[in-house]
């Protein structure tokens, strides 16, 4: 079984995470339906976006349609088992350059309003995740070998 899943940060094609994302893209950008905050936070300036729906922005992402293995290999990055991980949710988007406008719903990760704080944002709410966001970006492994003094 195939699962619909919209990215938005790392694992964008040609973004740092993109590795995890074995999906097949479905072509175009997409961007929600709703309005949420996407905020770049902490000392990795990970991309978060938060379950804050009617806040921020519309963001701007792209869809895969990845199988069970991927969606798991997605789920381990994501940490959505672990008390600050992402949550796997649904929500809907539509096609940027489609004239009348096709919803559809689709997976993303999402952070839980209660994990936010703004003042450990360091950039956003945000539209895009952009390459400029991604050179600030330190996987979780570069973070623990030498971590950032603020």
């Amino acid at each position: 079984m195939s699962s619909l899943v919209f990215v938005f940060g790392t694992l964008k094609q040609g973004f740092p995470n993109f590795a995890v994302n074995n999906g097949k893209r479905i072509a175009g950008d997409f961007i929600t339906v709703e309005r949420y905050p996407l905020y770049l936070v902490g000392e990795r300036f990970s991309p978060w976006l938060v379950d804050a729906v009617g806040e921020g922005e519309r963001v701007v992402g792209q869809v895969f349609e990845v199988d069970e293995a991927s969606l798991a290999a997605m789920d381990e990055l994501e940490r959505i088992t672990h008390a600050d991980g992402y949550r796997r949710v649904m929500l809907e988007v539509e096609a940027r350059q489609d004239a009348q406008r096709t919803r559809f719903f689709v997976l993303a990760y999402i952070k839980p309003r209660a994990q936010f704080s703004v003042a450990n944002a360091r950039l956003g709410p945000l539209q895009e995740y952009t390459h400029e966001h991604a050179a600030m970006y330190r996987s979780r492994e570069a973070q623990q070998a030498a971590p950032l003094a603020f």
